[in-house]
């Protein structure tokens, strides 16, 4: 993890926004994170769960500071089901890394609101893979939990 006074953190948006040296609209702040709503929201009601320490990706964070962070997400997608906005679902997103369509490298999670008809949608192809192939991912997976703890 990266602490707030290196320079990569003091050139972050998502920790100046954490210090309140940017503006946000903020709906949900602890000494951990601080949630604002999404400057380019994909849907009204986008949420950006986004913790105060510099982390550029989910390996970056302490387990604490990960379990914290889902905690609040899991607390905004149940304020936004019972807020006045009406939505009828709930995509929870991590891109961690720019392959995975990360553009800001604070780690964040979104919490986004859906609506019938809201026009977003996933377009991945997908087939089924055949079970070998399932299973030697399945143990390369294993390995690499042995050798991290």
């Amino acid at each position: 993890m990266t602490r707030n006074g290196t320079p990569a953190a003091r050139e972050c948006v998502f920790c100046a926004i954490a210090a309140r040296r940017a503006e946000a609209s903020v709906v949900h702040e602890d000494d951990t994170v601080v949630v604002f709503m999404d400057l380019n929201p994909v849907t009204p009601g986008h949420l950006l769960v986004v913790p105060r320490e510099h982390a550029a990706g989910l390996e970056d964070l302490d387990g604490a500071t990960s379990a914290h962070v889902w905690s609040v997400g899991r607390d905004m997608a149940r304020a936004l089901r019972r807020s006045s906005m009406g939505c009828e679902g709930i995509n929870m997103l991590l891109c961690d890394g720019e392959v995975a369509f990360q553009t800001v490298f604070h780690f964040h999670l979104h919490v986004i609101p859906r609506y019938a008809g809201d026009g977003w949608t996933l377009n991945a192809e997908s087939s089924e893979r055949e079970r070998v192939l399932l299973d030697g991912d399945a143990l390369a997976i294993k390995d690499a939990i042995a050798s991290t703890g």
